[in-house]
């Protein structure tokens, strides 16, 4: 190695961030065992590297004793003092064992070193840069398929879409583009790993950002989401303001902002609710559609029941429960449905013919992370 060497160290340090010093004493560390194994010897040895010229010296080490036990790592008071008169018993004598053709091993370890720190600077750079972005959504290509799991494209490193991380039904082609949810960012031996969902409800709540410039400019809050991937999501939204419409700033002049969040999420239904602090007005609100007529509310129990028309029953409970469940999960309460009949006619009456739907708010997976931020 040379002078031209250490130029190029100096400015791997200023292009990579990789420390001078440290990438030297790892060029230093490797070429200790590039020795060893080279010249077939244990003896206790260390490399020095010039900062200056990049010239390299191996330099045998030995302590100083009365008796010499092992010669490969000691040395006699006297045979050292013939090396410097100065030398007493417990000093450590160096001197230059720097082989003819050792700068040929030099010059292939150096290099090897340095591109291991390079492509270890890298990760370090990519792991920071995509830790920052957990929980944001990310534009990525579809690069191959491999048992269900599907690895994306998104310039500097591959990103991880798990079969239970897809929605059921959607379906990419390779080099096809998507938007992504970042769920969790890790370091591995292989590099950072990057984690991604298509069914996260935060993927939900980040479009809306995108699409909502009053939910970026703070003006609209998202309260809470739950979500059935694929399927149906209720939002609520909120406004400090009274002259702000948060639903109507959701969805849009002529629900153009809305229909851009239902296009990227190809066609899953979104209802956009307002939020209210209120008890009996959030659990109306988030059965909507379905018009409601009385709520009732059993703080101790944290839960709710809810009269609604006979005709509404069945929206309010929605397809397999799905409405009533979804709202629970988006206001917190225990929701319990029962058609007016039901509750003030002869068909509430206790023996066990009634209709009862009960759904308890329980978090939807990955579902919890962004409730009521």
């Amino acid at each position: 190695m040379n002078s031209e060497f250490m130029i190029a160290i100096e400015e791997l340090e200023k292009e990579k961030g990789i420390s001078k010093d440290v990438l030297i004493e790892a060029i230093e560390s490797a070429l200790v065992s590039a020795y060893k194994k080279n010249y077939g010897t244990s003896q206790n040895v260390r490399v020095d590297i010039d900062r200056e010229t990049g010239d390299i010296h191996v330099l045998m080490r030995k302590d100083i004793v009365e008796e010499v036990e092992d010669d490969l790592c000691e040395i006699s008071l006297e045979e050292a003092r013939e090396i410097d008169i100065r030398y007493e018993v417990g000093d450590i004598v160096e001197y230059q064992v720097t082989p003819k053709d050792f700068g040929r091993i030099a010059a292939q370890t150096a290099k090897q070193v340095v591109v291991q720190r390079i492509r270890e600077a890298e990760r370090g750079m990519v792991y920071d840069d995509y830790i920052e972005k957990q929980g944001e959504i990310i534009t990525g290509t579809v690069e191959r398929i491999s048992n269900e799991t599907m690895f994306i494209s998104m310039g500097k490193t591959e990103g991880i879409l798990a079969p239970k991380e897809q929605v059921k039904g959607e379906h990419f082609d390779i080099n096809e583009r998507l938007k992504l949810y970042i769920t969790d960012v890790r370091k591995t031996s292989k590099g950072p790993q990057v984690y991604l969902s298509r069914s996260h409800p935060g993927l939900v709540k980040k479009l809306f950002e995108l699409e909502v410039p009053e939910i970026q400019e703070g003006v609209v809050e998202i309260k809470s989401i739950a979500r059935e991937a694929g399927s149906r999501t209720k939002i609520a939204v909120f406004a400090e303001d009274a002259n702000v419409d948060p639903v109507g700033a959701c969805v849009g002049p002529r629900g153009v902002r809305v229909q851009a969040v239902v296009d990227e999420l190809f066609g899953e239904k979104i209802d956009v609710i307002t939020w209210s602090d209120i008890p009996e007005e959030l659990i109306s609100n988030v059965l909507a559609p379905a018009k409601v007529e009385e709520v009732l509310i059993d703080e101790e129990e944290n839960a709710a029941t809810v009269v609604v028309p006979d005709y509404q029953l069945s929206l309010a409970i929605g397809k397999e429960g799905q409405n009533v469940r979804l709202a629970a999960k988006l206001s917190g309460w225990k929701i319990d449905i029962k058609s007016h009949s039901q509750y003030f006619g002869a068909g509430f009456s206790g023996d066990g013919n009634e209709t009862e739907i009960e759904y308890i708010d329980e978090p939807i997976a990955g579902e919890e992370e962004i409730l009521h931020e």
